[in-house]
């Protein structure tokens, strides 16, 4: 059972497929993370953020797969991370002000020291359409997010899905 700080449903009814699917790319331990890394870097300097992350969101924990703005935090309970919130919907989830978020209002990330205050995050979906991952970006100051930032997010985050695909098929060739 997996610890909850939201207040909301984080598991969705297809979670135990959605992560075997993560689970089949083998890719919390197997594709390197340097080859998320530019896309991660690329994704902070676009919307002058501090923080970007590619996560991967499994049964019980979200891994960082790469990122930058984090140091050493390479994961996080599921229950805690907004990137549990992010794989329940199709399209881009954005907390411009978390203060004013009341299923964020208890959560260690943002009640916390760390001080989160925005954050934004596409779905990694598969070609089955399982949301297995992220990537998000963070700051400690709230901030708007547009339509065309949204736009922007999606795109990094098909750039990302299909760095994953490739990866799984150079393994299989391998």
């Amino acid at each position: 059972m997996v610890d909850n700080t939201f207040g909301i449903n984080i598991i969705p009814e297809n979670d135990e497929q959605r992560v075997e699917a993560l689970r089949n790319y083998n890719i919390i331990d197997g594709i390197s993370d340097t080859a998320f890394e530019p896309v991660v870097n690329l994704a902070s300097q676009i919307f002058d953020v501090p923080i970007a992350i590619m996560s991967l969101v499994d049964a019980e924990n979200v891994y960082a797969k790469a990122g930058i703005g984090m140091a050493d935090t390479r994961n996080a309970p599921r229950g805690t991370s907004l990137c549990s919130i992010t794989v329940l919907e199709e399209g881009i989830t954005v907390f411009e002000n978390t203060e004013i978020e009341p299923c964020l209002l208890v959560n260690p990330w943002v009640a916390g020291e760390f001080g989160l205050r925005f954050y934004a995050g596409a779905p990694l979906t598969t070609p089955q359409g399982l949301r297995i991952g992220t990537i998000c970006l963070l700051d400690k100051k709230s901030r708007s997010f547009s339509e065309k930032d949204k736009s922007m997010l999606q795109r990094l985050a098909t750039i990302v899905m299909n760095l994953i695909e490739l990866g799984c098929v150079k393994m299989v060739l391998v």
